[in-house]
């Protein structure tokens, strides 16, 4: 099917001059795009891959080997240097999020590795994507050590495969695109580091800009060679200013000024490790080469500083993804200088352009920008490095505060509404963890089943052989030696005899909160503390990759904060704004949290839940409170729910309600001072009776 246009797209100049810049100089290190779906983010990459120069392969060489210099230990090798050669164009390859490792890395013939010594190589998408792109949608949903795996094969170039002692490794060299929403969790700090540079999209809120985003895509949806046909002059003189770049780059001078720069920002925004210091260097060097110079200026710094530093500056979660200008710009200027031979550095950050606004985009004119000028419309889909409009919408629209607001109840009593009282500072937090063994996502709270983790046993494969297990195996086959007719040294293995290693490792869970919000929890100022206490709880699942929930209740009903997610920080960001006041509907916010994991369980069976309630027990509100309350909690005890209720009561005076609320859940409950770990785990009791607990000590 023929591409969307690159040169058609409409706004996005951010990510689009990451896609060039890397497809100018990959060794910066691809592109990780955050923002809401539906804003070209794809269409962007396929259109990218449209433009890049085609390559030459050695014929019938499954991992793509330049017949110029082709790879030495290249699995389809050893190639002749001036063999003959065949042309295809650049790939783009997708990695699904279900990807397996052997799908990613590929896959190795064990059997027939261990009898008859011959390495069976099956490539996977990393040896597709050689010389290419590499395409990940919803990276952030990866496994982490799948993302591993991606990066360390971007950053070295090559990929290597490894198992029981049989080694294969070929290049794989390609630009690396990885897209995200925000909403669905984050990456780890380790792995956002690994990219080189990252962009915010969201769609633009301007009425003009969004009727040519939608004229446009029917126009091609209509005929998609015809409306390619009206961009191709664009196209093709985009692929030569690609080329004329690719060619200029290695001549471009990066000055002692312009690395002093660079050492400073950094050093400003106290990022870790050298990465952000070479990815700003070699991506300044790539905005000189665009635009057509020989020397970086200091404008080419500022924007390798916006494009590479905003998301090494997070050190958790709930940091808020950006930079600020205004530090950058001060940077910038008190470490200006010139060089020896280099001429007058510009005198500011918005020399470089004529907008220098917050974007950033004024400071790298492409060549042939005045020619887009000229052409009216064809300034809002030009080639990127020109000033945007709308910079500040742009980066303000990615993080929604719908639901976030904690809107009073327009039928509420009489009494006011009183505002959210803000966070304790948060602590490390207790792990807590759901007994028995389970086998849902991986993660790093409860014992499970798992790919990756310490053997426990072998059994013989259920389809694919996994991890093989080599004692078994051996221990296996050594009966029949004689009988399948082996003399002297060795050992003949077959299919029957292969056993594949039991590992257990860690699961992510679905923790859920269901938060107390009433006026006894605002009465005694104690909002403060819970909200400190359930934020390190936040953050101690957003470290053990679990899902997150959120239930409050007050005045006369529950509600659901926060569906489940992977995104912490929108539940760190619900909490903030929570409301407090009125009566205690205790039972109504435990039959909330029920129904919330019924839905879940129906979606992820595998995935085992937590309920963490957060109140002080005082149960005020609907008729029969506590009799319903205690009602409530015993139904969650019957679906097997694992429960932490923490105990928020305070004062002289104590009723033990929330002790009694943790008895009849099956669970314990703890108080907000022995919630703080000192590297002590506490394990949850099991909700099921104490047959159920014993077979599932029994299956561990």
């Amino acid at each position: 099917m023929t591409p969307y246009p690159f040169t058609a797209l409409v706004g996005q100049a951010d990510l689009q001059l990451s896609l060039l810049l890397n497809a100018v100089s990959p060794a910066i290190g691809g592109v990780l795009v955050r923002g809401e779906k539906g804003t070209a983010k794809s269409t962007a990459v396929r259109a990218l891959t449209a433009l890049l120069p085609g390559v030459d392969v050695v014929p019938g060489c499954r991992f793509s080997c330049d017949p110029a210099a082709p790879d030495p230990a290249c699995p389809d090798g050893p190639h002749e240097a001036t063999g003959a050669a065949e042309s295809r164009a650049a790939r783009m390859v997708e990695l699904p999020v279900g990807a397996s490792e052997d799908r990613l890395v590929g896959a190795l013939d064990i059997e027939r590795a261990l009898s008859e010594g011959v390495k069976a190589f099956e490539p996977g998408l990393l040896a597709d994507a050689h010389r290419g792109v590499l395409y990940v949608d919803e990276v952030n949903l990866l496994h982490d050590h799948l993302v591993d795996l991606l990066l360390d094969a971007a950053a070295m170039g090559a990929s290597y495969v490894e198992r029981e002692g049989v080694s294969v490794r070929h290049a794989s060299r390609f630009l690396l695109v990885g897209t995200m929403n925000p909403e669905e969790g984050e990456l780890r700090p380790q792995l956002l580091d690994r990219f080189g540079l990252t962009v915010e999209v969201a769609a633009s809120r301007e009425t003009d800009e969004r009727v040519e985003v939608v004229r446009r895509r029917l126009a091609y949806d209509d005929d998609p060679e015809g409306f390619a046909a009206r961009w191709a002059d664009d196209e093709r003189e985009l692929r030569e200013q690609i080329a004329a770049a690719r060619k200029l780059l290695p001549r471009v001078r990066l000055g002692d000024a312009a690395l002093r720069q660079i050492a400073a920002t950094c050093a400003a925004f106290e990022v870790d490790g050298m990465r952000a210091d070479l990815v700003m260097a070699r991506t300044a060097t790539a905005l000189a080469a665009w635009a057509g110079r020989a020397d970086v200026e200091s404008a080419d710094v500022r924007q390798a500083a916006l494009l590479a530093l905003p998301h090494r500056r997070r050190r958790n979660p709930f940091d808020a993804p950006g930079l600020d200008e205004d530090k950058l710009d001060r940077t910038l200027e008190e470490n200006a200088g010139q060089d020896d031979d280099s001429g007058p550095e510009p005198e500011g950050p918005d020399d470089g352009g004529p907008d220098g606004g917050p974007d950033g985009g004024g400071g790298v004119p492409p060549q042939g920008a005045p020619q887009d000028e000229a052409q009216g419309p064809r300034s809002e889909h030009s080639i990127p490095g020109q000033p945007q409009p709308e910079p500040a919408e742009q980066a303000a629209s990615p993080q929604s505060p719908e639901g976030a607001t904690g809107e009073p109840d327009p039928n509420a009593p009489a009494p006011p509404q009183q505002a959210a009282a803000p966070a304790g500072e948060p602590f490390r937090a207790r792990t807590l963890t759901v007994p028995g063994l389970g086998e849902g996502a991986a993660g790093r709270r409860s014992r499970a089943r798992t790919a990756h983790g310490r053997t426990t046993g072998a059994r013989r494969p259920q389809g694919a052989l996994g991890k093989l297990h080599l004692a078994a195996t051996v221990q296996a086959a050594a009966p029949y030696q004689h009988a399948r007719g082996r003399r002297g040294s060795g050992l003949l293995v077959r299919r029957d005899d292969l056993r594949e290693a039991v590992r257990e490792g860690r699961e992510g869970n679905l923790v859920l909160f269901v938060v107390d919000a009433s006026g006894s929890m605002a009465a005694r100022q104690r909002m403060s503390a819970v909200k400190g206490a359930v934020l390190s709880l936040l953050l101690d699942a957003y470290q053990r990759r679990d899902k997150v929930g959120m239930v409050t209740f007050r005045r006369g009903e529950a509600e659901v904060a926060l569906p489940p997610t992977s995104s912490v920080d929108a539940a760190a960001a619900r909490l903030e704004s929570l409301p407090t006041g009125g009566r205690t509907p205790l039972a109504a916010g435990l039959l909330r949290a029920r129904e919330v994991l019924r839905v879940e369980r129906l979606r992820d069976p595998a995935r085992r839940p937590l309920l963490v309630t957060v109140t002080d027990g005082r149960a005020t509100g609907g008729p029969e409170p506590l009799v319903r309350s205690r009602q409530a909690a015993r139904l969650l005890a019957a679906d097997g729910t694992a429960s932490v209720v923490v105990d928020c009561e305070a004062g002289h005076v104590r009723l033990g309600l929330a002790r009694e609320l943790a008895a009849q859940l099956g669970g314990r409950a703890v108080t907000l001072d022995e919630l703080r770990a000192d590297a002590v785990t506490e394990l949850v009791r099991s909700t099921t009776d104490s047959r159920n607990a014993g077979h599932a000590g029994r299956a561990a």
